[in-house]
């Protein structure tokens, strides 16, 4: 296998052409499974959609919006881009654009892909060419970047430009004895801009650290000079100063009152929206999102120690550990605050590999690589058994797929037992395509109880009379405000009867606990609305199973 995998990068490393492509075939084989089959995923991504869908139903770029509600939040980057692409789709004639959820995805899927080569290009300025291809392929191959592809959010697209600007800050660092060129100016700025306008201040973080720490390490910070900051801060202010101007004036500082105070301030001082966990959470589920190549990171630590005085190693780390530090410090925790450092782990990991660091002779190195083979086998059971006790019937046709997946993973791992640590990264890499297949390819259209509001949402269309409104009680997903339409009243069980009873054509999605009270106040107002039907399903935001009555009345 030693073998074979020499040939295998041997052949990838004669061009930069078809290094890249292959990169590309990789990230579209584990990104493209169940893009459009994947359910609008509650909460985040559908106020992401529908803010955007907003926008093009009142024709204002600059407030954003969830119904009623300022979202004030995020800068308005990513929303420029959804709206962009789904306006261009109603243009070419695309039916139901505006509730076709994967529309809203394509640019993260464009970022992640962007992500995947930038990241190639970023190494290639601090490792040689195989590890800068291998760094690319561990990030096609990640479950986290894998996830975000998928979901119509802000971080594929915010990661893409952290890397290009930290891709451009190494050329910097590296390379001091030259001046950069126009193209990585322009890379590291531009990026910085957009980044900017995507989420604001993540990517100047990241890299404001990495320089500080860099400039430490060399006492001066004179070689940042070379990155022309007067000429760079006037573009990024000619990009991003128009908007921030325009939502200051149309909201009178509301924005920034809400971003920054509200928003920002709340997760660095407490956990926001119940998304509380302690400091090394984040390394925690590092082993499960940077899957497959975690296990391989891990055992690289050592030589990554021995070596940090290395110029491209202290870059790397410089790169990863402060910034990490401070998102394990911050109280609320999500897992894809930290996709933009996982190019440096995937970096690190990559020069050890070439430096043959990586072996099976150090001590429980070969248990850390049952890592490889245990993902896939957990989530195969997992499913499995979500499936049985929620739909009552196991995911048949995903099985052959999860045995793929679990077979290349063992054989993995049992390289790595025979010491071919570059064989265990590739054969990992095809794992995980296999289970991104398994997964989201087979499993989850399968799993019709996550599918409460598409499904909902087919009742709503089946009604069958003119300018129908719609209610919602005790259940409140972002997903079916999306889906049903930005007029979906939400109110509490009497408040859905009283609804009703306001005439016309109208439904009601009562969840169960609401029901009482619903069918108190329709009683008492003589209101007999007819039962269309009942939606039972697991709520994936709230953790719980549901059981949903859909009521209507007709004139």
């Amino acid at each position: 296998m030693r073998g074979f995998s020499g040939r295998c990068l041997a052949f990838v490393e004669a061009s930069h052409a078809r290094a890249l492509a292959i990169l590309l075939l990789l990230s579209l084989a584990a990104f493209l499974p169940g893009f459009a089959s994947l359910q609008p995923m509650d909460r985040d991504e559908p106020r992401f959609a529908q803010a955007s869908k907003q926008m093009l139903e009142t024709g204002d770029f600059v407030d954003i919006r969830f119904q009623d509600e300022a979202r004030h939040k995020k800068p308005v980057g990513i929303y420029w881009l959804q709206s962009a692409t789904v306006a261009a789709a109603e243009a070419l004639g695309v039916p139901e654009a505006r509730t076709t959820i994967a529309l809203y995805r394509l640019p993260s899927l464009a970022g992640a892909l962007a992500m995947v080569l930038l990241t190639y290009w970023a190494a290639l300025g601090v490792v040689g060419r195989r590890a800068a291809f291998l760094a690319a392929a561990f990030m096609g191959a990640s479950i986290l970047l894998g996830v975000e592809a998928r979901l119509a959010k802000t971080d594929a697209f915010l990661s893409a430009c952290s890397v290009t600007v930290m891709g451009g800050l190494a050329r910097v660092y590296l390379r001091r004895e030259a001046q950069p060129g126009p193209v990585t100016l322009l890379a590291f700025w531009g990026a910085m801009a957009i980044a900017i306008l995507i989420k604001g201040p993540i990517a100047p973080m990241i890299a404001g650290l990495a320089a500080l720490v860099l400039s430490v390490r060399e006492r001066s910070g004179r070689w940042l000079l070379a990155l022309r900051p007067g000429l760079g801060l006037v573009v990024v202010l000619l990009v991003v100063l128009p908007w921030f101007v325009a939502i200051a004036l149309k909201t009178g500082g509301a924005f920034f009152e809400e971003a920054v105070g509200r928003d920002m301030l709340a997760k660095v001082g407490s956990g926001q929206e119940k998304h509380w966990g302690p400091p090394g959470l984040y390394l925690l589920v590092f082993f499960g999102t940077f899957w497959p190549v975690a296990a391989l990171a891990a055992i690289a630590i050592p030589f990554v120690w021995r070596t940090r005085r290395e110029p491209w190693v202290a870059f790397c780390l410089a790169w990863l550990v402060p910034s990490w530090l401070v998102f394990e410090a911050v109280p609320t925790k999500l897992p894809h605050y930290v996709l933009p450092l996982y190019p440096a782990v995937a970096m690190l990991t990559a020069g050890a590999l070439m430096a043959g660091a990586i072996s099976r002779q150090r001590p429980g190195a070969s248990l850390v690589a049952l890592l490889i083979p245990f993902i896939p086998v957990g989530l195969a059971a997992g499913l499995a058994g979500f499936a049985l006790k929620f739909d009552g019937t196991l995911p048949y046709v995903a099985l052959p797929a999860f045995a793929v997946a679990v077979g290349f993973a063992v054989w993995g791992w049992s390289a790595f037992r025979r010491d071919d640590a570059i064989g265990t990264a590739l054969l990992g890499c095809v794992a995980s395509v296999a289970l991104s297949v398994a997964v989201f390819g087979l499993t989850q259209p399968v799993l019709r109880s996550l599918q409460l509001s598409p499904r909902l949402a087919a009742v709503a269309r089946a009604l069958d009379c003119a300018s129908p409104a719609f209610v919602t009680s005790g259940y409140r997903e972002p997903s079916l405000v999306f889906l049903v339409g930005t007029e979906l009243v939400m109110e509490d069980g009497a408040g859905a009867a009283r609804f009703l009873g306001q005439g016309g054509c109208r439904m009601a999605f009562v969840e169960r606990r609401e029901e009482g009270a619903f069918a108190a106040q329709a009683a008492g107002a003589g209101l007999a609305p007819t039962l269309v039907t009942r939606v039972p399903g697991f709520n994936i935001n709230g953790g719980r199973a549901l059981d949903i009555a859909v009521y209507a009345v007709k004139p």
